[in-house]
């Protein structure tokens, strides 16, 4: 078989491929989501394995079925713990007295209308008061609240469709070490097999230090925002906390997407207290929290997970996070550091005689 046809065909398997992980992309999905949580239960799974209890030794099936029991365990806590603090909330916004709320803002809004209709941006007759005021009670209504009910009892039956699915594949995963491995090595032609051996060990090695750093980052930023928000007498402070916690999973850009998302519940909870003159302060200490946190996240956390674990400079971090993200959006920032770490493995393995390449794989 010449080149050319070589090249054809590997052309050819190529798009099959992408094809098949495009047309397939829940699959997909469930089998990275299952290798994550494989990864991160892996250190729990060989502290079972060597615990003895007298003469007593945990069965290895065991000791993976115990570690997913855990991980299943500490995901449903959470649940539990934030979703009654949602329903909480969203009965505290349909509690609001639209008009009062008119009422107390009316001079600023008067103001502000005056000032538009002055610059000849708002037409005669109308009003950002009225327009304000038909949102929010819109926002209110029971319909928005009954589609959004709607949206979640469909959605129901395909999110228990994939955590099933994720967390059977991730049994097997944990059970057998060589699973994903010998799957892998079956795609892999045989005269590349040392160099797939080295790279599924080193991606193996700085992912997994990667996503149990992600994860104490995760719950240390719950912990810091939380406890700041409650020193400072905030309400909500766990769920805000937990929201903004969770964001952190987003480089850069989910700091400030969790500190809007605090802001407005603030704001929204002191609303409907009746307490309009303290959402600005609200608004400025809750601001604060986040900063300090995130803060401690910068100069502590983060150099700790993106540099340390993944043996990469901060700027090219930043790098490979803004451009993933101008590209793919969240997802692409999301995956962007994993992503990037396998690709330097394999291009260490395969184009090591490149400067470039030598200069951005020479700390791993």
């Amino acid at each position: 078989m010449n080149r050319t046809v070589k090249l054809i065909l590997g052309i050819a398997l190529a798009v099959v491929a992408i094809f098949f992980v495009w047309h397939f992309s829940n699959i997909v999905f469930y089998i990275l989501a299952a290798a994550i949580i494989s990864m991160v239960g892996r250190p729990m799974v060989h502290f079972l394995d060597g615990l003895n209890l007298g003469r007593f030794k945990i069965p290895h099936t065991l000791s993976a079925l115990l570690t997913l029991l855990l991980i299943l365990l500490t995901a449903v806590s959470f649940v539990a713990l934030i979703v009654p603090l949602i329903v909480q909330q969203a009965m505290v916004i349909g509690s609001i007295d639209t008009q009062s709320l008119s009422n107390a803002f009316r001079e600023p809004l008067a103001f502000i209308d005056s000032t538009l209709h002055e610059l000849r941006i708002l037409k005669e007759g109308s009003g950002v008061q009225e327009a304000l005021i038909l949102k929010l009670q819109s926002v209110l209504s029971v319909a928005t609240f009954t589609n959004a009910l709607n949206f979640v009892v469909s959605f129901t039956g395909s999110f228990f469709m994939a955590v099933f699915s994720i967390l059977f594949i991730s049994f097997f995963f944990l059970k057998d070490e060589t699973l994903f491995y010998n799957s892998f090595m079956l795609l892999v032609p045989i005269k590349y097999n040392e160099s797939a051996i080295r790279i599924l060990a080193e991606v193996k090695r700085l992912l997994t230090r990667y996503f149990l750093g992600l994860c104490l980052e995760v719950i240390s930023m719950i912990t810091l925002i939380t406890l700041g928000l409650t020193i400072f007498g905030v309400q909500n402070a766990l769920l805000i906390g937990f929201i903004g916690g969770l964001m952190n999973v987003i480089p850069y850009l989910g700091p400030l997407i969790g500190a809007s998302i605090g802001i407005v519940i603030g704001i929204i909870s002191s609303l409907s207290l009746g307490a309009y003159t303290s959402v600005l302060p609200l608004s400025l200490t809750i601001a604060a929290v986040f900063t300090g946190s995130n803060l401690v996240d910068n100069l502590l956390l983060q150099p700790i997970i993106y540099s340390t674990s993944v043996r990469a400079h901060p700027i090219e971090i930043f790098l490979v996070i803004i451009i993933s993200g101008s590209v793919f959006g969240i997802v692409g920032m999301i995956l962007a550091v994993p992503t990037y770490t396998v690709l330097r493995v394999i291009l260490r393995e395969f184009f090591s005689e490149m400067r470039i390449v030598r200069k951005l794989t020479e700390n791993m």
